[in-house]
């Protein structure tokens, strides 16, 4: 969304266009809440956390929601998303909606706490039994180090593989944008659809996903598994991403 981006009229254009059933929104404040407040008839199930620190949460819903929780994994400040969605074909799944800090002079100068909520979420996933969702701005392109350790782990696949990159991040910049918007989905889906929209404003595009429960699954897109060396890193790195939080 962009918290300084203030254009409702072209955000809400290509929310209605896409209409999904589920969206999450990033960066939203009080002002943000009080607009969406229009979409409320058409979805029913929500959960909203606004925030002035660029790091609100808002997940609209036309699909029933249960025990969905606002969940601050690393920081107290960093608000993520969890709970189970129930699909038309009667199916409960997991979702995770996140939005850890990037790596930054003016934010966080290191990846730590980004590295550690991705992989805190990546151990909590495998012992799951749900089939699971995981979206949001995860401030971390597709090929790095720690990504491609969340994927070992949570044995999740992502849909663009062989796709594209579709690059969301600058709006501004054609010639230099990366893909900071992520989608990762359980053996459970088959993508059927997958587009990054037009601008709304925001300085990321938005992207939107139609996903198939209970079809033919993904082929050719299996991760690999999480070595030993996977494991130890990541449990140093959650520990070390605690401590420093005091958590």
């Amino acid at each position: 969304m962009f918290q300084d981006n203030k254009d409702f009229d072209k955000f809400s254009k290509v929310f209605r266009r896409a209409n999904p059933d589920i969206a999450i929104l990033l960066e939203t404040d009080s002002w943000w809440q009080e607009q969406l407040h229009v979409f409320k008839e058409e979805y029913p199930f929500t959960v909203e956390y606004p925030q002035d620190n660029y790091y609100g949460i808002i997940l609209l819903s036309k699909l029933e929601l249960k025990d969905m929780e606002v969940k601050f994994v690393m920081d107290d400040e960093i608000p993520s998303i969890h709970g189970n969605v129930l699909l038309k074909n009667g199916t409960w799944i997991k979702i995770f909606c996140l939005h850890p800090t990037p790596p930054s002079p003016s934010e966080n100068e290191k990846s730590l706490d980004r590295d550690a909520e991705l992989l805190i979420v990546a151990k909590e996933i495998k012992k799951e039994d749900y089939p699971i969702i995981v979206l949001g701005d995860l401030n971390d392109v597709a090929w790095s180090h720690t990504t491609r350790m969340f994927q070992r782990i949570s044995q999740l696949l992502d849909p663009r593989i062989g796709r594209g990159f579709y690059n969301t991040f600058h709006t501004s910049y054609p010639l230099l944008r990366w893909p900071l918007d992520h989608l990762f989905v359980s053996n459970d889906f088959k993508l059927a659809e997958l587009q990054r929209l037009e601008s709304i404003g925001s300085d990321h595009f938005p992207m939107f996903a139609e996903l198939c429960h209970g079809c033919d699954t993904e082929e050719n897109n299996n991760p690999e598994k999480a070595s030993i060396e996977d494991r130890n890193e990541a449990r140093e790195t959650i520990q070390e991403g605690l401590k420093e939080n005091g958590k």
